[in-house]
C-alpha cells in the first residue's frame, strides 16, 4: 500500500529536455515517486501518469517537438493515454503532443517574435478533468511562462474546441504574454485524461518561489496517478 500511496509517475527525457530535474523535484514533493523515462525506451515502467516536461527536445530543429514525436517513447505514451492513462505536456511537452496528434492545435512563434520569460495569470475554465480537479473554475492562478511559442488553432478548430470544452486555461484578460489563439494556455484531449499547457506549473508549487498555484495542477496529476494505481493493484 505504500507504493500506491506514493503513486509512479513517469518523466520522459529527450535529448535538449532541461525541466525533467524540476518536474521530478516538484512531483516528489507532492507525494509521487518520479521515474525518469528516456526517450529510445520502447516501453513504459509501471507508472499511473506520465509527464512530458519542457526544454528544447532535439534541439528545437524543424518545428519545436517535430522530431521527439518519432521517439520510441511516444508510442508508449500513446498507447498509454489510448487506455485512459493520464499525460500532462508542459511547455516543450505540449508541442510534442500536438505534433504527435495526442491534442489538437499547434504552436507557432510569439506575436511579438520574441522569447518571454514571466510570471502569468491564467483562468481555470474547466475542473472536471484530473489535473484541474484541485481547482474551481474561475479560479486565477499564477504560474510563469519561459518560451518562444503561443497556441494555434484555425477558427473552425477554435469553435470545435470551444463547443467541446477542450479549453481548459486562458491567460487572464489583458495578459496574454505571447498572442495565443482566444488567449488558449492549456488545452486537453476530448476525454480529458490528456493535458498541454505552456506555462510551467513546476516552477510554481513552492510559495517561496513566487507562488505555489502550480502545485495544484501536478497534485492533480498525482491524485489521478494514485487512483490509476490503486485500480491497477485491485
Amino acid at each position: 500500500m505504500a507504493e500506491v500511496d506514493k503513486p509512479r509517475v513517469g518523466v520522459l527525457v529527450f535529448p535538449g529536455s532541461n525541466d525533467d530535474r524540476d518536474a521530478a523535484w516538484a512531483l516528489r514533493a507532492l507525494g509521487a515517486d518520479p521515474v525518469m523515462v528516456w526517450h529510445a525506451e520502447p516501453e513504459l515502467p509501471e507508472v499511473g501518469a506520465v509527464v512530458l516536461p519542457g526544454g528544447f527536445s532535439y534541439g528545437d530543429y524543424l518545428r519545436c517537438g517535430a522530431i521527439a514525436r518519432f521517439a520510441p517513447a511516444m508510442r508508449a505514451v500513446a498507447e498509454f493515454a489510448a487506455a485512459g492513462g493520464p499525460v500532462l505536456g508542459i511547455c516543450n511537452g505540449f508541442q510534442i503532443l500536438c505534433e504527435a496528434r495526442l491534442l489538437p492545435g499547434a504552436l507557432r512563434a510569439n506575436e511579438s517574435l520574441a522569447f518571454v520569460c514571466e510570471d502569468v495569470e491564467v483562468q481555470v475554465e474547466r475542473s472536471d478533468i484530473p489535473f484541474l480537479a484541485r481547482c474551481a473554475v474561475g479560479d486565477r492562478l499564477v504560474i510563469p511562462v519561459k518560451h518562444g511559442e503561443g497556441f494555434f488553432a484555425a477558427p473552425e478548430l477554435l469553435a470545435e474546441l470551444e463547443t467541446e470544452g477542450q479549453i481548459v486555461l486562458r491567460y487572464a484578460e489583458g495578459t496574454n504574454p505571447n498572442g495565443s489563439a482566444a488567449d488558449v494556455a492549456g488545452v486537453c484531449n476530448p476525454a480529458g485524461n490528456v493535458m498541454g499547457l505552456m506555462p510551467h506549473p513546476e516552477h510554481a508549487v513552492d510559495p517561496l518561489l513566487g507562488s505555489g498555484d502550480g502545485a495544484l495542477i501536478l497534485a492533480g496529476l498525482v491524485d489521478a496517478a494514485r487512483e490509476r494505481s490503486l485500480a491497477t493493484a485491485s
